[in-house]
């Protein structure tokens, strides 16, 4: 069994919790480039990127993709 990242869900947290990437650069530092690109998925965030965003966000890491088994 595989265990993969699918669809980001960081758009819908930022919505859900009335927050913008741009606030969420100015938490974590992460720039706002990056950011765009984990929400769009044209970039999976690695294991400290996602511990840092689900930290300030108030979220388990688990909430940030929808996971894909296979």
């Amino acid at each position: 069994m595989r265990v993969t990242p699918g669809r980001c869900l960081l758009r819908q947290l930022l919505k859900e919790k009335k927050k913008t990437q741009r606030w969420l650069h100015e938490q974590t530092g992460i720039s706002e480039s990056n950011l765009s690109d984990y929400a769009s998925g044209r970039k999976i965030m690695g294991t400290i990127t996602m511990k840092t965003i689900a930290t300030v966000l108030e979220v388990p890491m688990d909430d940030l993709y929808e996971w894909v088994v296979s």
